[in-house]
């Protein structure tokens, strides 16, 4: 259960920890083990309840756009761990706790299943197979308020093609959320540093009123990732 409501404000810790290369143990596994002992965001994840950093790349970006608004739809596309679910499900108010405010609705779609997050679904699919969007129009019915996507092809190690690979993975994301969006619907999702491929750029500027190519600070200033936030769905053709 969350224990407190994060914010964009940084966590600090008093001591830095240092972890030392064990027998059997890659370099870049020490390194990774002390980023995450030394990183705000992890211990601030922990003490919060939020299931990960990622939750407060959400919560920035969020409260910059303000697309998640009580009452609304949201659909999470990979929603594994289910950190987004957790912070989509307390501001659109899944859960009906703020008194006097509509109560919205979170869904989420992953190829594994996740432990429950309260106020939220989560169904296992894939939303590249085909009918997946027709599935999911019939669970909500009207459409979906905002299309959420932090996923991430896995790494080959090769730059050039990790990052043709990303952006198919957007594009796809997107093409979903063109189907699904209500007028007036959100789509956010991870996208690589420069913000999303220029034709995909090109289309999200077509088809809504605004978009942003933002890196929110709880983005490891060493990571690649951006994300593109558009908002003002101009509706499907």
């Amino acid at each position: 259960m969350v224990k407190a409501r994060g914010s964009s404000g940084r966590g600090r810790r008093d001591l830095k920890v240092k972890v030392k290369t064990a027998r059997g143990r890659k370099p870049s596994s020490t390194r990774w083990l002390q980023r995450q002992l030394n990183d705000p965001y992890v211990t601030r994840a922990r003490d919060e309840g939020w299931r990960g950093r990622a939750a407060f790349k959400l919560i920035e970006l969020d409260d910059r756009h303000r697309f998640l608004r009580p009452g609304a739809v949201v659909v999470d596309l990979g929603c594994a761990p289910g950190g987004w679910l957790q912070v989509a499900a307390e501001r659109v108010n899944a859960r009906g706790e703020k008194r006097g405010k509509p109560q919205g609705r979170v869904i989420g779609i992953d190829l594994q299943e996740i432990e429950p997050v309260p106020g939220a679904e989560a169904h296992v699919m894939d939303f590249m197979e085909e009918g997946a969007d027709t599935r999911l129009r019939a669970l909500i019915g009207t459409g979906a308020d905002v299309v959420l996507s932090d996923m991430a092809a896995s790494s080959t190690g090769h730059k050039q093609t990790d990052h043709l690979r990303i952006v198919a993975l957007c594009e796809a994301a997107a093409e979903f959320a063109f189907e699904l969006l209500a007028e007036g619907g959100a789509f956010v999702a991870k996208v690589l540093e420069g913000g999303a491929d220029a034709t995909l750029q090109a289309e999200l500027k077509r088809r809504f009123e605004r978009v942003a190519n933002v890196k929110p600070p709880a983005s490891r200033a060493d990571s690649s990732e951006k994300y593109v936030v558009a908002t003002g769905f101009r509706g499907r053709e």
